[in-house]
């Protein structure tokens, strides 16, 4: 019982964040964007950014609860790992590749 009340408590917390950045106020919780000098941050769009951010955190922020549940499906965690991943590993691609967020 203990492990659906942390993971959810996880999950909600990722929620919150989720939110904050899906209102496009949120560039100071962003890694790396929150160190740019100011003439740096300018030629970023932030909130689109921000935005941006909020939509990968929403699936994960959801799914994470569910991880607690590997009593009973065993092979949960490993698609929740796969589905993280594979997330990141596409935010840093798009993020990167090309000039989306830029201004």
């Amino acid at each position: 019982m203990a492990e659906f009340i942390i993971t959810g408590v996880i999950g909600g917390l990722i929620i919150v964040l989720a939110i904050v950045l899906l209102t496009g106020r949120g560039s100071f919780l962003l890694a790396g964007f929150n160190t740019m000098s100011k003439d740096q941050k300018a030629k970023y769009d932030a909130q689109a950014l921000s935005k941006f951010m909020g939509k990968i955190l929403l699936p994960i922020s959801i799914l994470t609860p569910f991880t607690a549940i590997e009593s009973m499906i065993s092979w949960f965690p490993w698609v929740f790992f796969a589905i993280t991943m594979g997330l990141c590993i596409f935010a840093v691609i798009y993020v990167n590749a090309g000039s989306r967020f830029r201004k």
